[in-house]
């Protein structure tokens, strides 16, 4: 079985925050007269990114996506902020939150991310990111020195699926005049990723940092240098 494509994931498998997320909102509401702990901000953030809608605009004119994905976060961060009142100046706020955001010092690349993608490259793989992410994650990538080993970012927002719906796993495969069984698709996220990817045709692996997963031990990898015993495997089948 000879995989032709690897599709990754971006945030949690690419690149993570600079800083923890809680700590960045904590830090910024300061300045707006809003004093909360990072770790309550960190579990609101998770209670509320999990229960929002997908980050995809099906049939949005191209010129109105920016503003729909700034809406999309404003409405996020405005729902984690509602346990605490008077937030007179939250638009400035976020405002400023998601021009932070957007800035590559914001982010990190993994440590194992350039080699890998170096490697993969040398390998003759084609190399694109499918990602639940909005327009920055370009500029991101960019900044970050990354941009250059994939032959498209394709983000929800601007696909108009989010995984693990499987047409934004279908929109890459047609864009590279692939077949479900050419690729592998790399992530974080076990439903979104792993399931999402195999529900697609493709092979879903999964890369858990921390080592603990309930999933197939032969479809996790703890770093993305995991990809590579896994394709010298599939070659041998």
């Amino acid at each position: 079985m000879a995989i032709k494509a690897i599709f990754l994931d971006a945030a949690g498998t690419l690149i993570k925050p600079a800083r923890r997320v809680g700590e960045t909102y904590a830090v910024l509401a300061r300045k707006y007269g809003i004093e909360v702990s990072a770790a309550e901000i960190a579990e609101r953030f998770r209670l509320c990114f999990h229960s929002a809608p997908p980050l995809a605009f099906p049939g949005a004119p191209a010129a109105r996506i920016e503003d729909l994905e700034r809406a999309w976060w404003k409405d996020l961060v405005r729902r984690i902020f509602e346990p605490w009142d008077g937030f007179q100046r939250f638009d400035d706020y976020f405002a400023e939150l998601f021009a932070y955001f957007a800035q590559p010092d914001a982010w990190t690349l993994y440590p194992e991310v350039a080699e890998t993608l170096s490697a993969l490259e040398k390998r003759g793989m084609v190399l694109s990111v499918i990602s639940n992410f909005d327009s920055r994650l370009i500029g991101i990538l960019e900044g970050l020195g990354a941009a250059h080993w994939f032959e498209h970012i394709f983000v929800s927002s601007r696909v108009g699926y989010a995984k693990p719906d499987q047409q934004i796993f279908h929109t890459a495969l047609e864009r590279h005049s692939l077949k479900a069984g050419d690729a592998l698709h790399v992530g974080d996220s076990e439903e979104k990723d792993l399931h999402g990817a195999n529900k697609a045709g493709l092979k879903g692996v999964l890369v858990e940092r921390n080592g603990e997963s309930n999933s197939n031990p032969s479809l996790r990898i703890t770093s993305l240098r995991g990809i590579f015993p896994l394709l010298d495997d599939l070659d041998q089948r």
